[in-house]
């Protein structure tokens, strides 16, 4: 046991000081890396975490399944990832070719994603060009003290207002309004 804390207490010094060095990556204080994220950054993206942030990519003692560690892409030369202070994120993926934002306080279960492209544009009249052609993306932001339960999908141009609760499973479009509890079953503001 003694062991095991050591080495997460090195590794997590370790990634601290590696990813400090890393051109467009900014820790804004310490960060706590559980385990090893995925970071995938185009060299002119920016990439922003805040202090006492949780970036859990460890299924070693979460309470349910994480299928995969927490994987940060901000794959083109204008992305940029936000990411506040005394947050919590647990094997989630965040992928901005625009902006995604998260604010201060915020928990974010296994199993999310969050993206601000559909990847490809829609095409409908010429479907072969979905092969080809990506989507510009809309900005994503989620405001302060939001909780996000697991396995949801944030979607383009979702806005989640501060303090709201995403229940499991669901999927996110548009806007949330503050301290409201949001579920998929009928994509609306349930309270």
């Amino acid at each position: 046991m003694i062991l095991k804390k050591i080495y997460n207490k090195s590794l997590n010094i370790f990634l601290n000081g590696y990813y400090k060095n890393l051109k467009g990556i900014n820790l804004l204080g310490n960060v706590h890396f559980k385990a090893a994220p995925v970071i995938v950054k185009h060299q002119n993206a920016k990439i922003t975490i805040g202090k006492n942030t949780v970036i859990n990519s460890s299924k070693r003692n979460y309470h349910i399944n994480m299928f995969s560690s927490c994987k940060l892409l901000a794959d083109r030369p204008q992305a940029e990832i936000i990411i506040g202070e005394n947050c919590r994120i647990h094997g989630t993926c965040i992928h901005a070719v625009k902006k995604i934002i998260i604010g201060n306080n915020c928990l974010i279960a296994a199993n999310t994603n969050i993206i601000d492209s559909n990847g490809h544009i829609l095409a409908m009249n010429n479907p072969i060009e979905r092969l080809t052609i990506a989507d510009e993306g809309r900005p994503v932001i989620i405001e302060d003290n939001v909780w996000i339960g697991s396995n949801v999908i944030i979607l383009p141009g979702a806005t989640i207002r501060r303090g709201s609760v995403i229940m499991a499973g669901s999927v996110v479009k548009g806007e949330v309004p503050p301290k409201s509890i949001y579920g998929t079953d009928s994509y609306k503001v349930i309270k």
